[in-house]
């Protein structure tokens, strides 16, 4: 084991793979970067890759300090938060820095609403579970989605008739180049569906530390998806609680997608694709069984339903496959690589726009 007690990293060649410790000297405490460590338990998808760095990020003090380092000016950078959407197509050349940060703090309160500050490491589902519990309303139809609530305003996270955006105050963020803190309210995030500033304009130029979230100390429940209102009434359920909601939906969901503490995948893996109203009425008119829901911009298409359509549900492509239960989600049927991920998500979206003329975008991110 090697240790360095400067900000100049070694030039090691990456084909060199014993690991060892490079310690930063900074301020506080020191920083540790790890050499070539595995990502595969760094990523829902259990795709085994490699990073030249890594290291973990778990007081603000360490990201002020390695910012004033200008570590991530030398080489490329990856911000890692739960990894639930993230594919490793190959090794990275770079740092992976994954956030730690963990905190939940009430900073206001008022007769109808909370606020809640949440850092950026904090376990997105066990934040939802820890609003259920409390009785706030906002985030019940989005439990059981893997990640960390520092991803939520990047991808804007939905599910059931339920969008972050919807209870999202605002999201603290520090800018890579200057080290500054800024504070973006919702309507500066430019939210859209699995969309947002931070994914767009600003990709790669901040590092979001914690979330404010508004809650309803009354809840108003959201319904809207037929599948939960039919649950409820199936279990004769006539005025549900958070809970009731919570647990349905995360039953739904465990029946459609996979555990990725036992299966990996990356969850849903295309967006849903929003189509004009023209070109939603040819589609219908060639398939009235076309799945799809009013958008501002037009119709929202079931991608799900589109990939079932092109005859992709069950099928497998080397070691990576499309869930069976479940077409939007491609699942790894062990050892598989980014590579075939990237080589199976390819040959379904040109199927799709063969099929459809429609354009598949993952939601899913390849590194």
């Amino acid at each position: 084991m090697q240790k360095y007690n400067s900000f100049a990293i070694p030039e090691i060649p990456f084909s060199k793979y014993d690991r060892f410790i490079v310690i930063l000297n900074f301020k506080t405490t020191p920083m540790i970067l790890l050499e070539h460590p595995s990502l595969k338990s760094f990523n829902t998808f259990g795709i085994e890759a490699e990073s030249r760095y890594f290291t973990e990020l778990t007081h603000e003090n360490d990201l002020r300090e390695l910012l004033q380092s200008g570590l991530l000016q030398q080489q490329p950078f990856f911000i890692l938060g739960g990894g639930s959407n993230v594919i490793f197509s190959k090794n990275y050349p770079g740092i992976v820095v994954k956030v730690g940060l963990k905190s939940i703090e009430m900073v206001n309160e008022d007769t109808e609403t909370i606020l809640l500050k949440v850092a950026a490491g904090e376990n997105w589902s066990n934040f939802v579970d820890y609003c259920v519990e409390k009785g706030w309303g906002g985030v019940e139809n989005l439990t059981a989605i893997p990640g960390t609530v520092g991803a939520s305003p990047v991808q804007n996270v939905g599910a059931y008739g339920t969008e972050a955006k919807d209870v999202i105050e605002s999201v603290e963020a520090y800018e890579i180049v200057t080290g500054f803190k800024h504070t973006f309210t919702n309507v500066e995030c430019k939210f859209d569906y699995r969309n947002s500033i931070f994914k767009q304009a600003l990709k790669n130029q901040f590092v979001i530390t914690s979330v404010t979230f508004r809650l309803q100390k009354t809840p108003h429940l959201q319904l809207g998806y037929g599948a939960v209102k039919s649950q409820l009434d199936k279990e004769g359920i006539v005025s549900p609680t958070l809970a009731d909601v919570s647990r349905v939906i995360a039953q739904l969901r465990e029946i459609k997608l996979p555990d990725p503490s036992k299966i990996g995948s990356a969850g849903s893996f295309f967006k849903n694709p929003v189509v004009s109203i023209a070109q939603y009425n040819t589609l219908k008119a060639q398939y009235p069984t076309l799945v799809a829901y009013p958008h501002h911009e037009g119709y929202k298409l079931a991608a799900g339903w589109l990939i079932e359509q092109c005859g992709w549900k069950g099928k497998q492509l080397g070691k990576v496959g499309v869930y069976p239960l479940q077409a939007l989600v491609l699942y790894n049927l062990g050892g598989c690589t980014g590579a075939e991920v990237l080589a199976l998500s390819k040959a379904i979206q040109q199927s799709v726009k063969e099929a459809f003329n429609v354009a598949l975008e993952p939601e899913a991110i390849f590194v």
